[in-house]
């Protein structure tokens, strides 16, 4: 006879959906963030300092949503896994913000 899926399994398994879906949209949103501010692709984004408040607000944000995942790993493991790439990345543009970092990326200053 065949088992069918129970209440159990789908509580096991929840977790892990819910994982996969909320890295499917974040990549949705950074590559749609990345195209808003003029990037030609998301590495190119997610390597850059920010270069506008908008940008500077972008990557406070993406960092706070890794510290939240992180926070929510307690509760559920899987979340640790999604949650490096936005506290990596957030962290990274933030810290290049505050050093004033931005300055490789000008065009305009030769050998910076």
């Amino acid at each position: 006879m065949p088992r069918f899926v129970g209440l159990p399994e789908l509580l096991i398994l929840a977790p892990v959906v819910v994982v996969v879906v909320a890295i499917v949209l974040f990549f949705a949103g950074i590559r749609r963030r990345a195209q808003t501010f003029g990037y030609s692709s998301t590495r190119a984004y997610l390597r850059a300092a920010p270069r506008s408040d908008a940008e500077k607000r972008d990557a406070a944000d993406l960092a706070l949503r890794g510290v939240v995942l992180f926070a929510l790993a307690i509760l559920f493991s899987p979340f640790v896994l999604a949650a490096l790439v936005p506290l990596f990345y957030g962290g990274r543009k933030i810290v290049f913000a505050l050093l004033g970092l931005g300055l490789v990326d000008d065009p305009d200053v030769p050998g910076a």
